[in-house]
């Protein structure tokens, strides 16, 4: 099976992949912050949040609900910033998956990757990696740093040369 890519070009789809993974978990994990309130253990990423406070009607008093799940919709996300957060940080894992995708293809479909390509996705890298303390922020964050430095620098060496055709 023919490639479009070099060595480097295999071990970039490659480590794209992995950043690109990486980040998703760690974007989809709600352990982001840690914390603890009414006495319970809590955490919450962008969009999903573990043991949160609920009123109980019956009592007349907050109680924990000790579950992990999705805030309601999206206006149940607790400030502006979060929300927006959520939409960039997603947008950003996005691209990483597109141009991993792309890259791992690369290394089956011949003629795809191009030195060109190589640096426009080594570009969308560096523009997906930007994202914004618990594991999941840092697997998020290490993630997309690693997309942003390492796998651009490794894109602009992934294509190889174009054959020059005489027509």
């Amino acid at each position: 099976m023919a490639s479009s890519l070099t060595c480097t070009g295999v071990i970039w789809a490659l480590l794209s992949f992995l950043c690109a993974a990486t980040s998703c978990v760690g974007f989809f994990m709600p352990y982001w912050l840690w914390g603890s309130q009414l006495g319970k253990s809590v955490s919450f990423g962008t969009f999903r949040r573990c043991s949160y406070p609920v009123h109980d009607e019956s009592r007349q008093m907050m109680v924990m609900v000790e579950e992990c799940g999705r805030y309601a919709s999206f206006q149940g996300i607790p400030s502006a910033e979060w929300r927006i957060c959520t939409i960039v940080t997603g947008l950003g894992c996005g691209l990483l998956l597109l141009v991993a995708l792309t890259a791992l293809m690369g290394c089956c479909v011949s003629e795809l990757i191009s030195r060109t390509v190589g640096r426009v996705a080594g570009g969308i890298q560096f523009l997906g990696g930007k994202c914004e303390i618990g594991w999941a922020y840092y697997c998020t964050g290490a993630g997309a740093a690693t997309a942003m430095l390492l796998c651009t620098w490794l894109a602009c060496f992934s294509g190889k040369k174009q054959k020059q055709y005489p027509y």
